[in-house]
């Protein structure tokens, strides 16, 4: 138990160093941070992203960042560039390089190869007076006291600076470029997110089986298309026109109150104005119908006509909830 009191203790103690250390770093954010985020805006090209160590990590997580929020971007590993990579960068790439302490070998040989070419060169480092920090173009301060690694020596604090750096930068492109969240799901159609802002009602009904039965069918016709359709419900339908719902709760509590279902009619247990939504609508809309009412699906109409159902499964399976 001693044990895990050290951990819990060494873990908190972790945590406020880097939050301290990322507090901080708003009072850093300057004119030359505003500079590079709207030069970069105003380029409409690439930006290519560098680094080595664990700051090449950081690097590729940005790349990721930009991509899905508007603004292309790649990643180049400082060391392969010296070796090869260089190509990567195109002539109107912009060019970030992280480096902490912006006086790596590999930083001071590739610098001066990305000045060579004429891309403007903005840096992430803690260091405004480095190699890297004094040939820059633009410098986004990500100055850290100390990491949090009790030796001062493992890439923590310094790391999650210059990721957070990274966040603000890409945040401030999505904002100047307009992103919305049309576009996010455009960029993420494969995610749960993406698909709550895109999925409509019709692309998840219309895989489903269309259970309808008219107000005169008889119940064992009802029970049958409840059961082959799979849905646990049929809609009743006149002139395609829903004007009930059965499901199959309706059936359980009707054969609980009657020894007999000969002469019942499906419009003798139907329940009228049934919930409805539009094929149209967003998925994400028909969930917080059944969240609201407590179902587990609703019939979808088109114009006034009916058009099939959605289902909760159909939601689950896409990962909308």
């Amino acid at each position: 138990m001693q044990n895990n009191q050290k951990i819990i203790s060494l873990a908190k103690k972790t945590i406020e160093i880097e939050s301290k250390a990322i507090g901080y770093l708003a009072d850093l954010v300057d004119d030359e941070f505003a500079n590079a985020v709207n030069y970069v805006f105003h380029s409409k090209s690439r930006i290519i992203i560098t680094g080595i160590g664990k700051s090449a990590n950081i690097a590729t997580k940005i790349v990721a960042t930009l991509n899905s929020t508007g603004t292309p971007a790649g990643f180049m590993h400082a060391a392969d560039a010296i070796h090869g990579d260089l190509g990567t960068i195109q002539p109107e790439d912009v060019v970030i390089c992280i480096s902490k302490s912006g006086n790596t070998p590999e930083i001071k040989v590739l610098v001066p190869l990305i000045k060579s070419l004429g891309n403007k060169l903005i840096a992430i480092t803690s260091n405004k007076e480095s190699f890297l920090g004094t040939h820059a173009d633009y410098v986004l301060n990500a100055y850290v006291e100390k990491e949090a690694c009790p030796n001062n020596l493992a890439p923590t604090t310094s790391t999650t600076a210059q990721l957070v750096i990274g966040d603000a930068f890409a945040v401030c492109l999505l904002d100047l470029r307009g992103f919305s969240s049309k576009d996010f799901a455009r960029f993420h159609p494969g995610g749960s997110l993406g698909k709550q802002l895109y999925l409509r009602v019709n692309d998840l009904s219309s895989t489903n089986l269309k259970p309808m039965v008219s107000p005169d069918a008889d119940i064992k016709e009802v029970i049958v298309e409840i059961s082959e359709k799979m849905l646990g419900v049929t809609a009743v339908v006149e002139n395609n026109r829903i004007i009930g719902i059965i499901t199959d709760g309706d059936l359980r509590r009707m054969l609980s109150k009657t020894d007999t279902i000969s002469g019942l009619k499906a419009k003798d247990i139907m329940t009228e104005n049934p919930k409805q939504i539009a094929s149209d609508a967003m998925a994400m809309q028909a969930m917080e119908m059944m969240n609201t009412f407590g179902i587990t699906q609703l019939l979808v109409e088109k114009n006034n006509t009916y058009e099939g159902v959605i289902h909760l499964h159909n939601l689950i399976k896409e990962g909308i909830i």
